[in-house]
Formats: C-alpha cells, sequence, structure tokens
C-alpha cells in the first residue's frame, strides 16, 4: 500500500520479465496514445469506433474506514497514466450508493466534480446508473435537464446455490446518428432502463451480457482469454459481449493484483458506464455468487 505508482509500475514491470521469461504471462498491452481537451466531456463520450481504451482500477483501502469504504480509481494504463474518475460508495444509504467524480479528492455529491452515480436495489442485485443532472422531481416540465440514465445492470440471482461465474446483462442506451448516445430520461422508476428491460421495451436500448467462461481440466476453473491484460483468476473477472457478435469485447475487466484491475472498454462504451459496471462488481453479491 505505501508503494507509490511509478515503484508499482517498476516492481510490475521485474515481475513480468521473469515470468515471460518461463512463459507464464505476457506483458500487458498499454492503451493508445489519448488526448482530449475536456475530461468531462471525454468520459462521458462513446469510445471513438475501432479504439479500445485501456485503463487499471485500483482500490485504496487505507484510512479510517476506507476498509469498509474504499475509493476507487480510473486512469488510463499507458506511461501518462492520466487520471479519469474516482468512485467511492457513500455512507449511510439505504441502498449501495456511489458516488463518481472526476476529481480524485473531491467525491461529494455537492461538489461540481460530481460526473455520474450508481445505485442499487435492495438485494444488490440491479443497478442503475445515473449521470450529474436534476432528479426528474426538480427538472423542467420537457425534461430537458433532467438526469439520464446511462446504464443499468443485473447480475443473475443464484437460486440453485451452485459454484461458478456469475451471470450479468447490461443495457446501455442506444445510439443515434453522429455516435451519439440516445438520451433515456425517464420520469420516474417505472420509466427507468430497469422496467423497459422487464417489459421488454427495447427500442433504442442495446442489451449486452457477460461471456460465458469456459472450463479448463488442467486448471480447473472456469477461464476467458483476457489476451495478455489480465493475470490473475478472480470471480470478478468478466467480459461484455453482443449476443451477435460474441467476438466483438464492449468491455472487459479483470485483476492484476490484490487491489489493481484493468478495465478497458470500446464504442458504444464510455468511461463512466464501464467504471459504474466495474463498482457494481465489488458490492456484495452473496445470492449471485
Amino acid at each position: 500500500d505505501s508503494d507509490s505508482e511509478a515503484e508499482k509500475g517498476t516492481k510490475k514491470k521485474k515481475g513480468k520479465g521473469k515470468k515471460k521469461k518461463v512463459g507464464l504471462c505476457l506483458p500487458r498491452p498499454p492503451s493508445p496514445d489519448i488526448e482530449f481537451d475536456s475530461l468531462e466531456e471525454f468520459v462521458m463520450q462513446p469510445a471513438q469506433q475501432g479504439v479500445t481504451v485501456k485503463c487499471k482500477m485500483t482500490r485504496d483501502k487505507r484510512g479510517m474506514d476506507k476498509g469498509l469504504y474504499p475509493t476507487y480509481y480510473l486512469h488510463l494504463d499507458n506511461e501518462k497514466k492520466v487520471f479519469l474518475l474516482a468512485g467511492r460508495k457513500r455512507k449511510k444509504s439505504t441502498t449501495s450508493n456511489y458516488l463518481i467524480s472526476i476529481d480524485p479528492t473531491d467525491l461529494s455529491r455537492g461538489g461540481e466534480n460530481f460526473i455520474g452515480k450508481l445505485r442499487s436495489n435492495m438485494m444488490g442485485t440491479k443497478f442503475t446508473v445515473f449521470d450529474n443532472a436534476l432528479h426528474p422531481d426538480r427538472a423542467l416540465p420537457d425534461m430537458s435537464n433532467a438526469r439520464q440514465e446511462l446504464a443499468a445492470i443485473i447480475y443473475e440471482t443464484n437460486v440453485l446455490g451452485i459454484k461458478g461465474p456469475r451471470r450479468l446483462t447490461v443495457i446501455i442506451p442506444g445510439m443515434g446518428k453522429d455516435s451519439e448516445r440516445v438520451p433515456i430520461r425517464p420520469r420516474s422508476d417505472n420509466n427507468g432502463l430497469l422496467m423497459k428491460f422487464q417489459n421488454r421495451k427495447m427500442d433504442n436500448l442495446i442489451e449486452l451480457h457477460n461471456k460465458t467462461p469456459t472450463w479448463n481440466d488442467d486448471t480447473a476453473s472456469h477461464v476467458l482469454n483476457f489476451n495478455g491484460r489480465v493475470t490473475q483468476a478472480s470471480i470478478k473477472n468478466f467480459q461484455i459481449i453482443h449476443s451477435k457478435d460474441e467476438a466483438y469485447i464492449v468491455m472487459q475487466f479483470g485483476r492484476v493484483a490484490d487491489d489493481a484491475f484493468t478495465l478497458d472498454y470500446s464504442y458504444p462504451m464510455c468511461a463512466v458506464q464501464a467504471f459504474a459496471i466495474a463498482l457494481s462488481s465489488f458490492d456484495g453479491k452473496i445470492t449471485c455468487e
């Protein structure tokens, strides 16, 4: 925990070198150089078509109650390690509620760096991702300044208690002309993404699922091919795909160290959506394991 990012990187590079010699794992391919003028715009914009944005997500448990309320950070996974997002679970919330900020030190609900939030149901099996606009009750009658729902995340409940990988479904707004996200601004939860999915009202929505891992007899475990981007086994490792094209990875997430993970996303997903989906995987899910 006391190591700096630079020291961690140096140690990992040495470790990777040793592993490479004995053929245990490949070095982690870095993110392409990505430049932007506005961080707020970049994290909300879908990735460019044909570009996979490769990120590193870290978990910081240090400090007074941060073991219960860690802070999560997202950086571009390249030499510059550009900061993108920070997130932390809110205290004293009846359900799991994560604030997402574009400032690593300001995670306040009323701060100007608040960019979005992730909210769960009582069971912690369904989540909704919102941007930072106004609650529908305080918005204009035409809802033009009301908050948008950016994603819904549904973890399949494991009622049989069979050990195995999690199964999740992700619903995101569809894309309109000029590769812009279709705004979803429901007046109430009864018309939100979760209810639209439940009632199969999927106009202008995209349904994604995690890729089913294959069983490996040699390792006696379920495996996915992360092409060197993930190096440690974890129930939290997953890849998000569209059922019509399982070869196209919209997002992948996996462990590389105790408190470090890679998070890669592609069109039509944006950084806030991908970060929120990853945050949802850390929430306790006794009924989904």
